[in-house]
């Protein structure tokens, strides 16, 4: 199917309803939940998805699992998805939370077809056997580490947030105590206890999650250094190295794959 609310084929008596979206650049999809799982699979184009935890950065031929019932948000390049929504009895080994898997060539072509079935598909036969074996390939994903956790504390939160709108590596912590109205030893004291991290360890992991979206696009790496403030090229390879384990040029060759 394409392009439908999943609301308006929920209750079809299938483990699996699959749908094709395509979204316009900067697009946002306000809050919601789902009574199914959702796979959520970016075919062009990358994603941010958004919970009251965390944020999970989907770059171009990832997927996110996101659980029945969690409330969430979306922010999209222009993108096309493929999208799964699972019964959740079907699929008792999802995730309590979100999580970015690789998507492997059989899962991209299995998903091409899936949502290509009919939306009352036989219960034997070829297409129920290309749900069944698309249920088997994303549980055997790997998982990537490709996650933000956010603050529960309101105004923090909302300077997170603008953040990750336009990330830049030497925006100052003393901007933000400022903001906040407390020192920036009471800032990192802050950061630690709701995010688990402090806030220099926290830009630095925003920006280079926020590259990813840039690098799926094709943009220079150059200019995506110089876009969230790195003096060169190299010193946001270094930085994006530490992190992920791999350098920028590296990882966009894989994901051409």
């Amino acid at each position: 199917m394409r392009d439908i609310p999943i609301d308006e084929v929920d209750h079809l008596d299938r483990a699996v309803v699959a749908i094709r979206t395509d979204y316009p650049p900067g697009h946002r999809i306000l809050p919601h939940r789902h009574r199914r799982a959702q796979f959520l699979y970016s075919a062009t184009g990358s994603m941010r998805v958004e919970t009251a935890d965390g944020t999970w950065t989907i770059p171009t031929r990832r997927a996110v699992l996101v659980p029945p019932e969690t409330v969430h948000q979306v922010f999209t390049t222009t993108v096309s998805t493929r999208s799964l929504y699972i019964e959740p009895k079907a699929v008792p080994w999802f995730p309590r939370r979100c999580q970015v898997v690789e998507v492997s060539a059989l899962l991209r072509e299995l998903l091409n077809e899936a949502v290509g079935v009919p939306d009352l598909y036989a219960a034997r036969g070829r297409d129920a056997a290309v749900i069944g074996l698309t249920l088997h390939e994303i549980r055997r994903s790997a998982p990537v580490r490709l996650d933000l956790p956010l603050p529960k504390h309101e105004r923090l939160r909302a300077l997170c947030e603008s953040f990750l709108d336009a990330p830049d590596i030497h925006d100052p912590a003393s901007a933000w105590a400022g903001r906040l109205h407390v020192s920036e030893r009471t800032l990192n004291r802050l950061f630690t206890a709701e995010t688990g991290m402090g806030f220099a360890r926290w830009r630095q992991r925003a920006c280079v999650l926020h590259s990813l979206s840039l690098l799926s696009d094709g943009l220079p790496i150059a200019g995506i250094a110089a876009s969230l403030g790195y003096e060169s090229p190299a010193a946001f390879s270094t930085m994006f190295t530490r992190l992920l384990g791999t350098s920028p040029r590296d990882y966009r060759a894989a994901s051409a794959l």
